[in-house]
This record gives structure tokens, C-alpha cells and sequence, in this order.
């Protein structure tokens, strides 16, 4: 890693167990901080009830001031009992399709961050993948807590291991394989960051309005980014919480997720958001075809490589009205 990344990761990684509880609440009531910790959610009944359960009862109901005080839902579309039940968990669930509907919506993850930003108020915004397992409380109290005690530090990322079934961290693998290699040649900056791609963050609102939101699979790595080339990399911050479980996806999903991630980072070098850039980058088409074996051979599927983006939250007039209001 350059210099400057070793000096960053020794000042800026720390683990959840560095900030106790009761140094946080302190810290949160000093400052008279809110926090908002919003779940994006598909289709995923059987783990955001437990997720929703732990955070109420370990940072809000169980605390004399809770840590958390907004926690929201937001379902993206779930076919099935999504909704149903993290509202009967205890949090308030909203629908992508209800936030904005001046703007028809479109499918994708970073689209329902970008929405949040809309149905929360509070001045640090958590986001946590609603598809995790065994989940712990210090998911969310790791990574707010360098926010409410360090006032340089902007964004914060979660670091953990990923198991991928019985082997000990091989999960990631368009991490490893994709956006790894990007981060090193492109932004050596972020070489630091163990989850460049992790779900698991927590910004500062006046941050994060100030950036765009890729709407699909690429919003991580955007973000990051963007964030570095707003803010500096001594406003972001790592925080280790242990060990990461939850449902793997199988190879062409992860094909598709990886082509988005390379059209985020192919934008960000045009618009000359790497200190590496210092020539005209060629176009690549925002398609992948894969291939699925039919009763006849192989088959092509050709999936659209998401390109959309949103602008910042700051001047859409919805958001800038309710300030007002």
C-alpha cells in the first residue's frame, strides 16, 4: 500500500469493541446527534424480522436514550412477507415506489439508498443489507460509533470475514476479483478498505446528499469513491464487527453484479475521479451477455449493465421543500 494508505489504516481501523455503548449514548446526547438506520429489502422474509428485533432490543427499547432513533424498511418490490414482517419486528416499513413517485422508479439497490434519504431524518444515515444472518447489534454500533466521537471522520465502512459455507473467507468474490483490482490500480487511495463493497456503512447526511447513487449493484463502490474525491480519505473509517453471514449468490448474478460494479468505476475514471487518470478511457458497452444451457446447448442472455444514476439529494426540490417545511 502507498504510505499514505498504512498511515490511514493504522489511524482510521478500529474494531466495534473500541467504543463501548455508554461512551457512544454519551457522546449522541453531547452532541444532540439522530441517527437512522435504514434496511434496503427484496424478498427477504425469513432474516429482516430478526435483524429489525436485535436493533430495537439492543439500541433502542433496551437503553435508557436508545442509540437509534429512526429505523426504517424499504422494500424494493418483495413478493413475499417482507413488509409484513419487519413491520410486525418493529420498523416502520416504507415502499420504494411511495418515496418520490413524481420519479417512476427503477429496480435496483441503489436506487432504494437514494429514496431513503427522502423517508429519514436523522443526521447519520446506517445502511444495513437485510439478508444477514446471526446478526449482531454491533453491525450498527461499530460503524456509527467513530461518527458520534471522531468529528472528522465522515463515512464509515463495516469490515468483517465472509465465510463462504464451511471455508473461511473465501466470500467476496467480485471483491476480490473485480473490485479489488479497480480500487488498487485506479484508486489506490482505498486500497485499505477489507469491504470495499460491504453493505454495511454509516455517513453523515450532509455527505451523503451531496453525492450520486448509482441505482443498481455499483452503488458501493460509487459512493466510496465519491466520498474520497469529496472529502479526503482521512474522513473515512473502518470499523471491524466480526464475521458476515448471509445468502451467497450463485455465479451469473455475481456476473452481473461485477459488470455493474466495472461501468461505476469506468464513469468515475472518464469524469477523471482517479488520481490515476491522465488520458481518454475508451467506451465500453453497458451490456453482459451470459450463457444458460438449454434443451438445444447453450443459450445467450443478455442482461443491461445498470448506467443510471441519481443526482444528489440536495437539489431535488422534495428534499430541499421539507427543510423548509
Amino acid at each position: 500500500m502507498l504510505e499514505e494508505v498504512e498511515r490511514w489504516f493504522a489511524d482510521r481501523s478500529w474494531s466495534a469493541a473500541d467504543r463501548p455503548l455508554d461512551q457512544l449514548l454519551s457522546a449522541k446526547r453531547a452532541a444532540g446527534t439522530t441517527v437512522s438506520v435504514v434496511l434496503p429489502a427484496l424478498d427477504e422474509e425469513e432474516t429482516v424480522g430478526a435483524i429489525v428485533e436485535v436493533i430495537r432490543r439492543d439500541l433502542i427499547d433496551g437503553l435508557p436514550v436508545p442509540l437509534v432513533d429512526e429505523l426504517v424498511v424499504v422494500d424494493s418490490g418483495s413478493t413475499d412477507r417482507t413488509a409484513e414482517v419487519a413491520g410486525k419486528a418493529g420498523a416502520r416499513v416504507v415502499h420504494r415506489d411511495d418515496i418520490l413517485p413524481r420519479i417512476p422508479a427503477v429496480h435496483g439497490k441503489g436506487e432504494v439508498l437514494w429514496r431513503s434519504l427522502l423517508v429519514t431524518t436523522g443526521d447519520i444515515v446506517c445502511f444495513v443489507d437485510a439478508d444477514l444472518r446471526d446478526f449482531s447489534s454491533a453491525f450498527v454500533s461499530g460503524i456509527v460509533g467513530p461518527l458520534l466521537t471522531e468529528p472528522d471522520v465522515q463515512f464509515v465502512k463495516a469490515m468483517y470475514d465472509r465465510p463462504l459455507g464451511d471455508s473461511p473467507g473465501q466470500g467476496g468474490r467480485v471483491t476480490e476479483l473485480v473490485a479489488r483490482p479497480l480500487l488498487n490500480l485506479h484508486w489506490p487511495q482505498l486500497a485499505g478498505f477489507v469491504q470495499p463493497l460491504g453493505g454495511e456503512y454509516a455517513v453523515r447526511r450532509a455527505l451523503l446528499e451531496r453525492l450520486p447513487f448509482p441505482v443498481g449493484y455499483g452503488v458501493e463502490l460509487g459512493l466510496l469513491v465519491d466520498a474520497l474525491h469529496t472529502v479526503g480519505l482521512d474522513a473515512l473509517a473502518q470499523v471491524d464487527v466480526g464475521v458476515r453471514l448471509h445468502r451467497h449468490q450463485d455465479g451469473q448474478a455475481l456476473g452481473r453484479m461485477a459488470a455493474a460494479i466495472y461501468r461505476t468505476a469506468q464513469l468515475r475514471l472518464s469524469r477523471g475521479h482517479s488520481p490515476s487518470y491522465r488520458w481518454g478511457y475508451p467506451h465500453v458497452r453497458p451490456e453482459l451477455t451470459q450463457f444458460e444451457r438449454g434443451p438445444n446447448g447453450f443459450v445467450p442472455r443478455t442482461h443491461t449493465v445498470d448506467t443510471e444514476e441519481r443526482p444528489p439529494m440536495a437539489g431535488v426540490k422534495e428534499y430541499s421543500g421539507r427543510r423548509v417545511a
